[in-house]
């Protein structure tokens, strides 16, 4: 699909795309909205067949990070940016990581970068000896790992999640089944140990799943099994998107869907409904994986740690206050959306 057709259909404000000889570094930022503030979102470096797909994926990506701001009632607009690896795997370097942050830079503070799939703390800090408007890391810039705020976020959404379904907000005794614990994924299991679930997971890099195991008592289940199919309390997607569609959706045997990852319905609208029809509970993953957002949006508009730990604890309520909503929605994710785009359209933040 063309740039500018593209632009129309998810309602970007702007579409960069940036490439330097000298690093190899291929580059799109896409900004969806700057009108609640200016657009935070990560920086995903990942393997694409070909620059559409590219494209595709940071459209969607931005497009919820606007949703995702506004849901957490956050003054933050939505942007993200991707770049294009030439080759599974490929390592990253301080030069790649300074020349993504010249890159940054030219969006004066409209757009604020920060961490995510295939990026660290260590890459953002080289980004930030290039720009003073990215977050996320240790020691040239701020905020750290918001890995662990996510997890907490998606945690106290299954509370929501399972007060919705009419059972005792209690983990013990509960079947969790996690794909992916590279990250979120692995703070999620621990907060869901500590509470007395029991858990399963699967990941595609065996060192993630062993240290999974290890330190975090987690159940690997067969590399073979269909992890779709896994009878479970919880399925937690936590790894990457657009994994439910109308194939694993029918195989779903869950009662709720509620997990860290990104765009996890390939097609919102279809798959919305699809699921909600097959009665299993979905959280809108743009509101249950917010609490990264949180962390560093937070710090970045002068909020205190409690500040920051007050709007993750928020993310339970805010859940079910659009569970509710769903009820007189075709779907969750249309719920959701209504319920941020009702805070865009109204310009601003509802609480202080």
């Amino acid at each position: 699909m063309p740039i500018f057709e593209s632009m129309d259909n998810y309602g970007h404000e702007k579409v960069a795309y940036h490439q330097d000889p000298r690093t190899g570094l291929k580059a799109i930022i896409a900004v969806h909205s700057t009108k609640l503030g200016n657009a935070l979102g990560g920086t995903r470096r990942w393997y694409y067949d070909n620059e559409l797909e590219a494209l595709h994926d940071v459209m969607r990506l931005s497009e919820g990070m606007t949703y995702k701001a506004a849901a957490a009632d956050l003054a933050m607009g939505g942007a993200k940016s991707v770049v294009m690896l030439p080759k599974h795997g490929h390592e990253h370097t301080e030069d790649e990581a300074r020349s993504m942050g010249q890159f940054v830079d030219t969006f004066n503070g409209e757009y604020i970068a920060a961490e995510d799939v295939g990026t660290s703390p260590e890459f953002i800090d080289w980004m930030a000896q290039e720009t003073d408007h990215v977050m996320g890391g240790d020691t040239v810039s701020t905020g750290g790992d918001p890995s662990p705020f996510t997890s907490q976020g998606c945690f106290n959404a299954m509370k929501a999640s399972l007060a919705h379904v009419g059972d005792a907000v209690d983990f013990s005794g509960l079947k969790v089944t996690i794909q992916g614990v590279g990250s979120t994924g692995y703070y999620l299991a621990m907060l869901l140990k500590e509470a007395g679930a029991t858990v399963h997971a699967t990941d595609i890099n065996q060192e993630n799943l062993r240290r999974a195991v290890e330190q975090a008592g987690v159940i690997a289940l067969d590399s073979d099994a269909d992890i779709f199919k896994a009878e479970c309390d919880i399925f937690a997607p936590c790894a990457m998107g657009a994994i439910l569609d109308a194939d694993t959706i029918r195989n779903l045997r869950c009662r709720i869907v509620c997990g860290t990852a990104n765009n996890v319905l390939a097609d919102p609208v279809e798959d919305g409904a699809l699921i909600k029809g097959q009665d299993v509970l979905y959280a809108p993953d743009f509101v249950a994986n917010a609490g990264g957002l949180i962390r560093l949006a937070g710090l970045y508009l002068g909020m205190t740690e409690d500040d920051v730990d007050a709007k993750v604890a928020e993310i339970e309520t805010t859940t079910a206050d659009i569970l509710e909503l769903g009820k007189t929605h075709q779907s969750n994710h249309e719920a959701a959306v209504a319920f941020a785009r009702a805070r865009i359209d109204a310009g601003g933040m509802t609480t202080a």
